[in-house]
């Protein structure tokens, strides 16, 4: 039988010998049954005349003609070759090859049944274990103080893993060990492709992961944020949900909250607070501090320690400037009334102590003299000359209401508003408070 090349090209056939002697009609029989033998040739004709070979008949390609003039030559008594077949493809309507194919298939099939139902069995065990493992470190994680997010996304990292091990255990079974070094490779690859695509996406989630095992801040907590003050409601995969001090629900993406600076009131109640006084330069400024100190110290909302400051800040045109520094707890008291209440009551005291309190906003000019009008009426006169009423002593006035925090009425609104998403903050909260 002739044979092929990897190439899909017939080789070259090798000598071919006629014994004992060659003849014109041995050497015509011997090539024809060669090429009618090798079914590469329609209705092949063989003549030989004095040793001369003609060859006719039909092939499919270049390759087969010249295969066939290359075993005539090589037969033994020939002196020379007339190659005349004629090269005429195969009809595309020829299933001989596609059968052909078929079988080729059908037959690999079987022979890869064994291998199949190994793998098979590999994968469903793999599953299985994977399942197992998942239920597992759910279980086993439940006892640390983490959040839902965070177990889920280890408990099924773990399970991917005993999956993606089955799945190489497979690819090394079917001898396809370098297929299967590309598969554990590119899983990697394409978690980094989808990092890419999906960045911001992948960077909240990373974000929120992080958050929930730093919890820099817990449910309720007043925090500021990105330029955002607020009382945090809920952390989700996605963002952090703050009900600001207005009543407005804020949504901060994780990432921005991750990457910026935190500020949380909650975790230390004791806030310090300050504000500027201006007294005249006739003033004495230790006088005028002991005023104010006075103030501070009978002030109930204001805490001893750390003890209250009144510090000279600045020369300024027309003033002695002040400040003055005050701690207060701001878990019980909201900084916002306290602050109010203090300067109230240390214009009252400056007041009440002769202390003048200049400004040169107030400074006016007439430039064309001042107008004066007579006032006939005696109630506009009283009217007129009436003094203003007394400023009052007490600590709150109904204007600033109660000096207490309105940290409570602003979480119950945060309570009754519809909030998206799982909270994250849910179990580390519920663990610290118990």
């Amino acid at each position: 039988m002739p044979s092929i090349a990897p190439d899909g090209k017939p080789e070259s056939p090798g000598k071919v010998e006629v014994q004992p002697v060659a003849k014109d009609n041995e050497i015509r029989k011997r090539i024809a049954d060669i090429l009618i033998t090798t079914s590469w040739f329609g209705e092949p004709r063989v003549a030989v005349q004095e040793g001369i070979v003609f060859l006719k008949g039909t092939t499919e390609n270049d390759e087969f003609k010249q295969w066939a003039g290359d075993l005539a030559k090589n037969t033994e008594g020939v002196v020379a070759v007339v190659n005349q077949i004629e090269v005429a493809p195969a009809t595309i309507w020829d299933f001989d090859p596609t059968f052909q194919e078929l079988n080729d298939l059908a037959r690999g099939f079987v022979r890869l049944l064994p291998m199949i139902v190994v793998a098979l069995i590999v994968i469903t065990i793999s599953w299985i274990l994977a399942r197992l493992t998942v239920y597992l470190l759910r279980r086993g994680l439940l006892a640390r103080s983490l959040s839902h997010l965070l177990r889920e996304v280890m408990a099924r990292t773990g399970g991917m893993l005993v999956m993606l091990a089955g799945l190489y255990l497979v690819l090394r079974i079917a001898g396809l060990t370098q297929l299967a070094l590309t598969v554990v490779g590119g899983t990697g690859l394409i978690g980094l492709v989808l990092g890419i695509a999906f960045r911001e996406i992948t960077e909240n989630f990373l974000a929120s992961l992080f958050l929930s095992l730093q919890q820099p801040f817990r449910e309720g907590d007043l925090v500021e944020v990105a330029g955002v003050t607020g009382y945090v409601q809920r952390l989700t995969s996605r963002t952090t949900v703050l009900m600001t001090l207005d009543g407005n629900q804020v949504q901060v993406p994780n990432s921005t909250v991750f990457k910026s600076t935190i500020r949380n009131f909650t975790s230390n109640p004791n806030r310090r607070d300050d504000f500027i006084v201006g007294i005249g330069y006739d003033d004495s400024i230790p006088f005028a501090q002991e005023v104010a100190l006075k103030v501070l110290a009978e002030h109930p909302a204001v805490l001893s320690e750390p003890e209250p400051l009144v510090l000279v800040e600045s020369l300024g045109p027309s003033t002695v400037n002040l400040r003055v520094y005050f701690w207060l707890d701001g878990g019980q008291h909201s900084w916002l009334k306290v602050k109010s209440s203090v300067i109230r009551l240390v214009k009252r005291a400056f007041q009440d102590s002769g202390i003048s309190l200049p400004d040169e906003a107030r400074e006016v000019t007439f430039p064309h003299g001042v107008p004066v009008r007579m006032i006939e009426d005696e109630g506009a006169v009283e009217s007129a000359t009436a003094k203003p009423t007394a400023e009052p002593e007490t600590v709150a006035t109904k204007a600033e209401a109660s000096l207490q925090s309105e940290a409570e009425e602003i979480k119950e609104q945060a309570r009754r508003s519809w909030t998206p998403g799982e909270n994250l903050l849910t179990l580390s909260s519920s663990t610290d408070d118990s």
